[in-house]
């Protein structure tokens, strides 16, 4: 399952709502390190599909989600379980290391 693009009006319904835990990716088109990380977010979205959801959110786009979350610095990625925020990671990573600190917080 690829990454999901996720709006301020969509949300609530996409992530808040989801029957299983969502990753999303707050991101920009002028953000070089979100580009960095995008393929491997898209790797990682297929090899755990079963498990979590990956979503991005473009945040100049959905200024609303952004500022709920407190979003200052990108590329932010906040894990929800159950409508919840339960983890955060700040930063690109290599894919190894997002997809370890993913798996570890599921």
């Amino acid at each position: 399952m690829a990454t999901k693009a996720v709006t301020d009006a969509t949300f609530a319904a996409d992530v808040l709502q989801s029957d299983k835990p969502v990753l999303v990716d707050f991101w920009a088109d002028w953000c070089g390190p979100c580009k960095m990380i995008a393929p491997a977010l898209e790797e990682i979205s297929e090899e755990l599909a079963d498990r979590v959801a990956i979503a991005k959110v473009d945040i100049m786009e959905n200024t609303d989600v952004s500022a709920q979350f407190g979003v200052q610095s990108i590329p932010l990625m906040i894990l929800f379980k159950d409508g919840q925020p339960v983890a955060q990671k700040l930063g690109a990573a290599p894919k190894s290391q997002l997809k370890g600190w993913l798996e570890s917080v599921l």
